[in-house]
């Protein structure tokens, strides 16, 4: 099918594919990307990227994938909304991260099957570094060829399509007291952005929004939860997309039985289709541009973020100066800091909706020249390691509110 996109549609310059690795049983992880400029980096417009059966029996995203690239591909050009966020993104969708366990999946199951696992008997969402306990099980082919494709692409936003249940989970799946976890959640610097892109993925569909569509011990009120508040995990792979990659992701569990029959799948299509769309809308909140020294210069690899929300391994810029900062309506301050040179700050205020398919565009010009050969290509303070082992205090999300209050009590009261 990818194959057919590439070579035999009508609008063949609309995609690409890329082979990332091969794996134990010589299949390939295949990713196609799609966009008016789909072979490479565009300054100025954000990557993103949905993966999708990383659990092998977790076979729902991998479907689903398959008919969004359809659905991008045959609408661009005839729907409006499509071909501006065509025009506007570079799309990376990965159907399947484990081929090899979807192969080994014996028959159809809604709860358990030996295919969860890759061939070499190791869950890929327990394999990634962790940033705040040893995670020191084997890195698995899968897992290194992810790893290896965060650091040669700019992603801004992720998903990562489960099944088992139905809700939308946001990070941290691990934590420790400095991000909450004496509240019973672990929450980033950037908590407001993750539960926006939470809610704006399941207010869209039907079923996960219900107080309970699985029947399950567990509610999740509007169909969101906190990854920690649900169950801590170690080693999992939308933590690494924040923490090293500076990528926002969250992960979607899209239906309760993770490999149904197959008659099912129209309806997980009409389910999903809006929420899919509306959720890669989202890479275009917030702010974004590019860093320059007085002489004009792109400086690559410095630190840019926002007071308040510091992240634990500092977000840097692109090789072409870019930065790109999700964040939701509102004003703030961006600071940029260059070694040997004091902090640079600039004001902001994000409006209330994206200016047509983009956030709002800052080029930040610096009093100084940056002397790129002074600038560190890696940063020593994000080796892979627990990051947060020894932090002291983090960010004001991780204070207890009323509305998470009432979450934790609820969920103790329905244990």
């Amino acid at each position: 099918m990818l194959r057919y996109w590439v070579t035999d549609h009508p609008l063949p310059q609309l995609v690409c594919i890329s082979v990332l690795d091969n794996l134990n049983e010589g299949r390939d992880l295949w990713v196609l990307v799609l966009g008016r400029f789909p072979k490479e980096h565009r300054i100025g417009i954000p990557e993103f990227k949905y993966v999708a059966n990383m659990h092998g029996d977790e076979a729902v995203g991998r479907e689903l994938l398959l008919h969004l690239i359809d659905y991008l591909v045959t609408s661009d050009g005839r729907d409006p909304e499509i071909t501006n966020l065509i025009n506007s993104t570079r799309i990376h969708i990965m159907p399947s991260m484990n081929p090899d366990g979807f192969e080994a999946v014996l028959k159809p199951d809604c709860f358990y099957n030996k295919g969860r696992d890759n061939s070499n008997f190791y869950d890929l969402n327990r394999n990634f570094p962790d940033a705040f306990e040893f995670n020191n099980v084997p890195r698995q082919p899968e897992t290194v060829a992810v790893m290896k494709w965060l650091n040669t692409e700019t992603f801004v936003l992720s998903a990562n399509l489960h099944g088992g249940a139905l809700v939308a989970s946001y990070p941290f799946d691990n934590g420790v007291p400095a991000t909450g976890t004496l509240y019973s959640r672990s929450l980033t610097p950037d908590d407001d952005v993750f539960q926006h892109l939470a809610h704006t993925y399941a207010s869209r569909n039907p079923d996960m929004k219900r107080r309970n569509p699985c029947r399950t011990k567990i509610e999740f009120p509007s169909g969101i939860v906190n990854g920690y508040f649900w169950y801590p995990l170690k080693g999992g792979m939308q933590d690494y997309n924040y923490i090293w990659a500076q990528c926002f992701e969250i992960t979607l569990e899209l239906s309760c039985c993770k490999y149904p029959r197959k008659e099912k799948l129209p309806s997980f299509w009409n389910d999903n289709k809006d929420s899919l769309i509306e959720y890669i809308k989202q890479v275009h909140i917030g702010v974004k541009g590019q860093v320059f020294d007085q002489n004009g210069t792109p400086l690559p690899n410095v630190t840019v973020e926002v007071q308040g929300r510091k992240h634990v391994c500092p977000y840097r810029t692109n090789k072409f100066g870019e930065y790109y900062l999700l964040l939701l309506p509102g004003s703030y301050v961006i600071e940029v800091t260059v070694p040997g040179h004091n902090h640079h700050l600039t004001k902001v205020t994000i409006p209330p909706k994206s200016q047509n398919y983009s956030a709002l565009k800052k080029d930040i010009l610096l009093p100084f020249r940056g002397q790129l050969d002074h600038i560190p290509e890696s940063d020593p303070l994000c080796p892979m390691i627990p990051l947060y082992r020894n932090l002291q205090s983090h960010s004001a999300a991780t204070k207890p509110s009323l509305f998470l209050f009432l979450v934790t009590l609820f969920h103790i009261l329905c244990k």
